[in-house]
């Protein structure tokens, strides 16, 4: 989903080498920026909806979806944990990118 919004939104290819020149406060500010047209942001609008009107409107996709989600977010996880995360989801785009 991240691919496929980067190269929507901003027509940046993640497995180029430009991506690998990136930093992460820009990566981090281009996430932060997608449009809820976009794919992630889609799922993200999925995720966090709780407009009991609204999930009665939604298909068993989204709706696996968001229990998906919830069932997760159910598991606390320590903010070193998903920096540590975070990290390596970045230097692993730029190794692709290599």
């Amino acid at each position: 989903m991240i691919v496929s919004s980067f190269a929507s939104e901003y027509g940046v290819r993640i497995y180029s080498d430009d991506f690998g020149k990136m930093t992460w406060d820009e990566f981090v500010s281009l996430l932060s920026g997608l449009s809820e047209d976009s794919p992630l942001g889609r799922i993200v609008r999925i995720r966090l909806e709780n407009d009991p009107n609204m999930l009665k409107q939604f298909s068993a996709h989204q709706k696996k979806i968001r229990n998906q989600w919830r069932s997760r977010r159910a598991k606390a996880v320590s903010t070193v944990d998903r920096d540590t995360f975070l990290n390596n989801v970045l230097a692993a785009f730029k190794a692709m990118a290599k």
